[in-house]
């Protein structure tokens, strides 16, 4: 049987990505706190939903790119209030939950292979937020809007926890009570959400990519030794996008600071 050959951007996944992408960025803007249970910064939404459903469907790589493109849709929109910080913690437990899924899905293509790679997932993304929170997140907030002081939020930990959380027991409580309850409870939703639905997506998206890109023989040596016209302007027209996605949340940063 002779083997076939695909790009690995086609222009059906470059679309399917950027329709994960899409939705997980406005999924992600409106994310609201759940203010009885915990911090009102900690706030739950539903973006990592279509990200591990695109992850699943499309691979590890591609499920980074939507973790990426949903945080500089979401810049372009609402914009930061964290210099950048609190998207790049974002960035790095999303991808902390969709890479390890993806590498071990793509190995174990099986129900119990799926429950593996999301549980690891699960597990990694919630070290980060723990990691992210204790040594970048909660300094540089005490630093940017709080010059330094803990009274303001021990005294948020105090409203859920009471008196027990002080200054010198803060991040037992913040890291153990609220953080990892909260990040867990975020990456269950979306493990509960994808379960059901991530093999008829993947099975459409399958179908999906070879009406429109079909194979090519592995014979076709002007095809191995250079990409051809469909693969370069799909290559072009990813790269453009990424510059305005980026130059566009350079321009509404500097104009809002401004």
């Amino acid at each position: 049987m002779q083997k076939t050959k695909r790009s690995y951007f086609s222009a059906t996944r470059v679309a399917v990505i950027a329709m994960f992408a899409t939705l997980a960025g406005l999924l992600y803007v409106f994310g609201f706190p759940i203010a009885a249970a915990f911090p009102f910064w900690l706030e739950l939404n539903f973006s990592d939903i279509p990200a591990l459903i695109g992850t699943f469907a499309l691979g590890p790589i591609s499920g980074a790119i939507i973790v990426l493109v949903k945080i500089l849709i979401k810049l372009i929109i609402k914009g930061t209030s964290t210099v950048f910080v609190g998207e790049l913690a974002d960035l790095l437990i999303g991808v902390a939950f969709v890479v390890p899924s993806g590498l071990i899905y793509k190995k174990m293509r099986t129900f119990k292979g799926a429950l593996l790679a999301m549980a690891v997932g699960t597990l990694c993304s919630t070290a980060m937020s723990i990691l992210a929170n204790w040594l970048v997140l909660v300094p540089f907030y005490r630093q940017l809007f709080f010059n330094g002081s803990w009274a303001p939020l021990v005294n948020t930990m105090q409203a859920l926890f009471g008196e027990k959380c002080t200054q010198a027991t803060f991040y037992n409580f913040y890291l153990w009570c609220s953080v990892l309850p909260f990040n867990l409870m975020r990456c269950i939703i979306a493990v509960v959400v994808t379960l059901p639905v991530y093999k008829h997506i993947s099975r459409l998206i399958n179908r999906l990519n070879d009406k429109l890109t079909p194979p090519r023989p592995d014979g076709e040596e002007e095809s191995a030794k250079k990409p051809d016209k469909r693969t370069l302007i799909t290559i072009i027209v990813v790269a453009v996008v990424c510059v305005l996605l980026v130059a566009g949340v350079l321009l509404r940063y500097f104009l809002t600071k401004g």
